[in-house]
């Protein structure tokens, strides 16, 4: 397991690099000003921390109230992860549409654009974090 500092590391870099990555890169493909593409970025990022911990909580006082327990099978994970980038969809596009003075569906274009290279991004950060801080093997292992 990894220690607290190492998680508040992993955090804050994982934001600060992305967001150095995709300001030039959202700027460039929408054509839009960096800075622009930073204040959605950081405002994004804050918006999807705040909905994960709500989101997450509520999903889990539900399954308790309905099923008796929070254990998630396959398909309730699913159904889960799918109503989770539902509500944040309904969350960023709107933001996106108002800061940016789009379209409604040029927000949505851009938020499932944005989607996918921090999927991309999250594999690669993640994959090179744990060559440059790898976790430290238990006593005993």
């Amino acid at each position: 397991m990894r220690r607290t500092g190492d998680r508040i590391r992993h955090a804050i870099s994982f934001e600060i690099i992305g967001l150095i990555i995709i300001m030039p890169l959202g700027g460039w493909a929408f054509g839009m000003p960096m800075h622009d593409i930073g204040v959605v970025g950081l405002v994004s990022s804050l918006l999807a921390t705040a909905w994960t911990y709500t989101y997450n909580l509520l999903f889990d006082h539900a399954m308790l109230k309905i099923c008796g327990s929070v254990h998630k099978t396959f398909a309730v994970r699913l159904v889960h992860t799918l109503l989770y980038e539902v509500g944040l969809l309904l969350i960023l596009v709107p933001f996106i549409a108002w800061y940016l003075a789009v379209t409604l569906m040029y927000a949505f274009l851009m938020d499932v654009a944005f989607a996918v290279f921090y999927m991309l991004y999250a594999f690669s950060f993640n994959w090179a974090y744990d060559r440059l801080f790898p976790i430290p093997v238990a006593r005993g292992q």
